[in-house]
């Protein structure tokens, strides 16, 4: 049987046609990783033969999902010099077709057709099972079953048995099955079929058995009285010396120490973790005063810019078009800003000396009076922040309404600039003592007026003059300034202030309030985290500390002090604010050459603003805020430096003191007492209950019951040893005539034995694999050695199996059967050497059989000499057509 093409479709993962054609005769490697479709063709070669096409136990075969799904198998194969193509369709429209030659099949005929050829049956009802499959279960090989020979052997054995008739005939019996029964009958009397006695035999072998046994137990009795005499005397002697040193209370001592040493250092680890938290303290509330810093520092950088718009403005509308000189002037000097900035943070990267190290005594004493500086300071900060809110709440002012007034008035006034350059613009220069009435307002000497609406000019004498001003725009620039001034004044009269200067200063102070506010927040939170009353509380338990731990902390060093080193962060934003400043004064040069009425109205309202602000900046509050913060972060960063040196110097003697070695010495010497101890006591146990045995021992008369023991021992000895040679003899008798009759039977298994003997002379030369009366792989010798097939290693089986169905097919094909061998991932446990052994045996079977070999791991199979089929190839085939 040589198959050529298996063609599948709507089955499993393949629901497009999937074709694996062009098989050769020998070995057909098909290859492809896990989940690949390998097992599927397996399945699907196996359900097109094994499975009833009426069958509804193949649901497996359903791609997932697919409900109307008719999986179809189509193969074609070459027997007996015909051309054989089978189809079938499961579980929608189904159908089987056989076509043979020009011979055709269907339905039923056409699988009892398939079954005949190949040895197998089909289940009666439900999904077909192993004991259906005859011989092609027995030559297919599913992934992870080639170890597993009986079965498979078991249920195709009749086909075998077939096979063998065929070739060597049938076997007759040997005519001496009476003799062997009546043998097989005395000697069942005495012996059980494996050869181990029963009835009488076994029950004096039982006898003689017990016998022996007290026998044996009363002289180990006597022995054992005589060393337990001897323990006694040991042990005496070690419980005598033990009684003596007692070396106990010396572990007992060591503990001690241990202990006191321990809880020193689990002190130290106390006043550790305090100061850890301290620190933490410390350096949250540095961090705090350090943004409060640079906050003063970016509202005196807001007052050099305003100041410095300002000059700018003045400078552009005093010189006009001569502008160069003096902003070169001011580029100049922000430049000298930059350089004196720039040597600062060169000063403040220099470091000042430590201070000298302090101990424990001076830590608390430390802590102590940090705590009473903190309930000062918190009440002061609370003293503050009451004030403060009180002054948020009385300078409140929407910053929205404060924004949109500025943005009524810059509107306004760039329409005012707007009109000023298109508006009428009338010049008067009169004698003195002369006058005119300029829309009834009298005019002399000399002036300009802008005319933006109709006017009338009277000249006494003479009469009047209409004035009507010119330009596309002027009527919409009076309207949007008219609007402007009525949108300004309802903005002023809705806020409650007089001018957008007024507003202004009112929304700086709410803000400057409001960050007072939050900044006094943080600092009395800073001091007192939990609150003052929890302040004052700490501050009275570390008093009472500092009394009690006063006479230990006498000992330690007094530390040194080091000077608190300057900050960088700081000096480096005043390093980037003058270098801003740089920049803002060079792109000045190069944006500000505006008119002179646009300059006018810069220089007014940046002077406005710097005065403004600059009359906030320089009074005596904003100093004494400035100091205090300077002061607040001197101490803090000192406090800083003086923890951090106490931690790091209580963490070298925690370190040196190796508190987790002392807390093994003390388990350690705690178990050495508790295991002296009951050592000791467990002697002084043993001593007495040797004592009590020794006494019980001595009054039994072991000698007298060795004796009599025996006695009886020798007698049934005698009756032992008559009976052993009768069942011995019959045991002899019956394996020579069961011997004759085995010849007789390898007769039978000689053909088998052959193809099996060739295989497995290619693995092992020495070798010898025999098969039992069921024609099942049964022992296996090699050397010496000699043990069951189930006893070799799991590798070995496999490869045991294989040799077996080769041997098997060869039978069948000396017979005239079909064959056709199927390995699905097999001989994975087998090794390197073992391996290239098992290649050349299917190599000569291939000359023979047609072989499909399923692999995930193509790399073994390389040297086969065969084309390797990949699966994902296959299935870009099948998507491609």
């Amino acid at each position: 049987m040589k198959l050529q093409c298996v063609r599948i479709e709507q089955l499993r993962q393949f629901r497009n046609s999937l074709a694996l054609d062009n098989l050769k005769p020998g070995i057909n490697l098909i290859h492809g990783p896990n989940e690949s479709g390998k097992s599927t063709l397996v399945r699907a070669i196996r359900a097109v033969f094994f499975e009833r096409y009426r069958s509804n136990a193949v649901e497996d075969l359903r791609p997932w999902g697919d409900s109307g799904a008719a999986p179809t198998v189509e193969l074609t194969f070459e027997h007996g010099q015909q051309q054989w193509r089978l189809t079938k369709q499961f579980l929608q429209r189904k159908r089987c077709d056989l076509q043979i030659g020009s011979d055709s099949f269907s339905g039923e005929d056409a699988e009892e057709k398939l079954a005949d050829l190949l040895g197998y049956q089909f289940a009666r009802k439900g999904a077909s099972k192993a004991e259906h499959w005859g011989i092609p279960g027995l030559l297919w090989v599913e992934q992870g079953t080639g170890q597993d020979i009986e079965l498979a052997v078991g249920n195709a054995s009749d086909h075998l048995q077939s096979a063998l008739n065929n070739l060597v005939g049938e076997v007759a019996s040997s005519g001496g099955d009476e003799v062997i029964q009546a043998i097989e009958q005395q000697r069942a009397e005495l012996l059980t079929a494996t050869g181990k006695p029963r009835g009488d035999y076994a029950q004096l072998d039982r006898n003689r058995q017990n016998l022996e046994a007290q026998l044996l137990e009363l002289n180990e009795r006597i022995e054992r009285y005589q060393s337990l005499v001897d323990r006694l005397g040991t042990l005496r002697e070690a419980h005598r010396l033990a009684e003596q040193e007692r070396p106990w209370d010396e572990a007992r001592n060591n503990l001690k120490l241990a202990q006191a040493r321990y809880q020193e250092i689990e002190t130290l680890q106390l006043q550790q973790q305090r100061d850890r938290e301290t620190l933490s303290s410390i350096e949250q509330k540095l961090d705090l005063l350090m943004r409060n810093r640079q906050q003063f520092q970016d509202q005196r950088l807001k007052l050099d810019h305003r100041q410095t718009d300002y000059q700018n403005a003045e400078r552009i509308l005093e010189q006009a078009q001569s502008l160069t000189p003096a902003l070169k002037a001011v580029v100049e000097d922000t430049r000298k800003q930059y350089e004196v900035a720039r040597q600062d943070v060169d000063k403040a990267r220099q470091q000042d000396l430590r201070k000298r190290l302090v101990r424990d005594l001076t830590q608390l004493e430390n802590d102590l009076k940090a705590l009473e500086t903190n309930v000062v300071k918190a009440t002061a900060y609370q003293a503050q922040l009451d004030e403060a809110r009180q002054a948020k709440q009385q300078n409140w002012i929407d910053k929205t309404a404060v924004q949109q007034l500025q943005k009524i008035q810059r509107a306004l006034e760039e329409e005012l600039i707007r009109s000023e350059g298109i508006a009428t613009r009338l010049s008067w220069r009169l004698e003195s003592g002369k006058s005119l009435q300029l829309n009834g307002k009298t005019v002399d000497g000399e002036g300009t007026e802008q005319l933006l609406n109709d006017s009338f000019l009277e000249i006494p004498g003479v009469g009047a003059l209409g004035i009507t001003p010119g330009g596309e725009d002027l009527g919409r620039v009076r309207r949007q300034i008219e609007r402007h001034r009525k949108d300004l004044q309802d903005q002023l009269v809705s806020l409650g202030v007089d001018s957008l200067a007024v507003g202004e200063s009112r929304l700086n102070r709410y803000q400057e309030a409001s960050a007072q506010v939050e900044r006094l927040e943080e600092l009395v939170k800073s001091v007192a985290p939990n609150g003052i009353n929890r302040l004052s509380s700490r501050q009275t338990e570390v008093s009472s500390e500092l009394t009690n731990r006063r006479k230990d902390l006498q000992t330690m060093v007094e530390p040194g002090v080091n000077e608190a080193p300057e900050s960088l962060p700081v000096a480096e934003a005043d390093l980037a604010g003058a270098d801003q400043r740089l920049n803002d004064a060079e792109q000045t040069f190069r944006e500000h050459q505006t008119g002179i009425l646009k300059a006018n109205h810069a220089r007014d309202s940046a002077k406005q603003e710097w005065e403004q602000l600059k009359a906030e900046l320089t009074g005596p509050e904003r100093q004494r805020q400035q100091g205090e913060l300077d002061r607040s972060i001197t101490e803090e960063q000192h406090r800083q430096q003086v923890l951090e040196s106490t931690l790091v110097q209580r963490k070298t003697s925690i370190d040196e003191a190796r508190p987790e070695l002392l807390k093994q010495d003390m388990i350690r010497f705690q178990a050495t007492i508790e295991q002296l101890e009951s050592e000791h006591n467990g002697r002084a146990l043993e001593i007495r209950e040797l004592r009590g045995r020794l006494e019980a021992w001595g009054a039994e008369g072991l000698e007298e019951q060795r004796n009599e023991q025996a006695a009886e021992l020798e007698h049934a000895t005698r009756r032992y040893n008559e009976l052993y040679r009768r069942a011995q003899a019959l045991d002899l008798l019956l394996n020579l005539l069961q011997t004759k009759r085995q010849a007789l039977t390898k007769r039978l298994q000689a053909p088998l034995q052959k193809h099996l003997d060739y295989y497995l002379s290619v693995l092992f030369p020495q070798a010898r694999l025999e098969v039992n009366e069921k024609l099942i792989p049964d022992t296996f010798s090699r050397g010496k050695e000699l043990g069951q097939v189930t006893e070799l290693s799991f590798g070995a089986r496999e490869q045991m199996g294989l040799i077996s169905r080769l041997a098997y097919a060869d039978l069948l094909k000396d017979a005239g059967r079909p064959t056709l061998i199927m390995l699905d991932d097999t001989l994975v446990h087998s090794d390197a050497a073992r391996l290239v052994g098992m290649k050349r045996i299917l190599f000569d079977a291939s000359q023979r059989h047609q072989i499909l070999l399923f692999t995930c791991h193509p790399d073994n199979w390389r040297d086969l000499g065969v084309e390797a089929r990949d699966m994902e190839a296959l299935k870009a085939r099948a998507r491609a057509t």
